[in-house]
């Protein structure tokens, strides 16, 4: 159960940043996600409330984590190809989310599950470099790609943890509630007088891509209330699968054979990760 849900969350995952990645204005786009997901966030509250008072950290960390990601996807995808800039960046959170569950939350992985893990990080790596090894051009984009993928191991961990001390939809509901307004108030300042016109012109990939993103983490925060932070982190990154499959049925982009196999090898971890 939880691994279809995981699955579904990442296909959604998948939607919404082709829909953030297609927005004429990317940073509007990125605005009206916080926004739509801000409002969300205030829907839970009404019916959940305050939660715990030790949740708090937890829940601010989150908010300020959530918005620093978004701001570093932001950059790699002005810099670099979306093709590139989002393997690099979900295939390193797993293995850093694996890493910590071990070393610090002593938390132990089964050997198919540890090898699902890496199977999955090593698949998702391998699409960055199907296109050829990158130059010194690429390392701006590179990095900002690379320090993405820190931001969401290191949300990931400290959501994993959150949970586990507050009801879902209160710690959800706050953290979309509070990571929501920075990037609309960045937009306000950058674009000023043209905001408006900007908004309108990405309405619907920004509202759309806001709905979808907010349901596709509050499934997998449900997830991690199960306490299995790495298997759940590796079978989010099958979002890029999904999104190499969009591209090649949707955009028309070419799926080619290297790619294909560097997402064999995704899913042949999904199926590691997924045995008991």
């Amino acid at each position: 159960m939880i691994v279809l849900a995981v699955l579904f969350s990442a296909l959604l995952h998948a939607i919404w940043n082709s829909l953030a990645h297609a927005a004429a204005d990317r940073l509007v786009g990125f605005a009206l996600i916080g926004l739509v997901d801000a409002a969300g966030g205030a829907l839970m509250i009404a019916f959940a409330g305050l939660p715990p008072a030790g949740a708090w950290p937890f829940i601010i960390a989150s908010a300020a984590l959530h918005v620093v990601y978004n701001l570093l996807l932001l950059v790699s995808y002005e810099l670099g190809e979306f093709s590139q800039m989002y393997p690099l960046a979900r295939g390193i959170s797993p293995l850093v989310v694996a890493l910590v569950s071990i070393v610090l939350l002593a938390h132990a992985l089964p050997f198919t599950q540890l090898a699902g893990v890496l199977a999955v990080s090593a698949g998702l790596i391998g699409l960055v470099l199907v296109g050829g090894r990158p130059g010194r051009k690429d390392l701006p984009a590179l990095t900002a790609a690379v320090l993405t993928g820190f931001t969401i191991a290191a949300y990931t961990v400290v959501d994993g943890v959150g949970v586990m001390n507050s009801p879902l939809l209160a710690y959800t509901g706050w953290m979309f509630l509070l990571q929501g307004p920075p990037l609309a108030i960045i937009a306000l300042v950058r674009r000023g007088r043209e905001l408006p016109a900007a908004i309108r012109t990405n309405a619907v990939p920004g509202v759309a891509g806001g709905v979808i993103s907010m349901v596709a983490y509050t499934i997998v925060l449900w997830a991690q209330t199960s306490g299995a932070l790495a298997p759940i982190a590796a079978l989010r990154e099958t979002s890029i699968v999904f999104g190499a499959l969009i591209g090649a049925l949707f955009l028309g982009e070419r799926l080619g054979g290297r790619r294909a196999i560097a997402a064999g090898v995704v899913l042949a971890g999904v199926l590691l990760i997924s045995l008991p």
